[in-house]
């Protein structure tokens, strides 16, 4: 993955890109008794001159729906010629 970085951080993982965004994923679980709620977050963090970034937090099949477009235009992107 030349110009990015991909870690790892306990609960969720992130990748740096060329820019200098650090984007965040992970798993929120708020546990209540009643009914538990699970999301995915990303969390897409200022970049290198301080700029605010902004977070979206997303259902499992939203998550998976946004995955399969970010693939799509990856493949549109690559074909393309960048």
């Amino acid at each position: 993955m030349t110009g990015q970085e991909l870690s790892g951080r306990g609960e969720g993982v992130s990748l740096v890109t060329c820019c200098g965004r650090r984007i965040a994923v992970k798993c929120f679980t708020l546990a209540t008794p009643e009914n538990p709620i699970s999301r995915v977050t990303l969390d897409v963090g200022r970049d290198r001159d301080g700029e605010p970034g902004t977070w979206a937090s997303l259902t499992a099949d939203e998550a998976r729906g946004l995955a399969h477009l970010l693939l799509a235009e990856a493949a549109r992107a690559e074909r393309s010629g960048r």
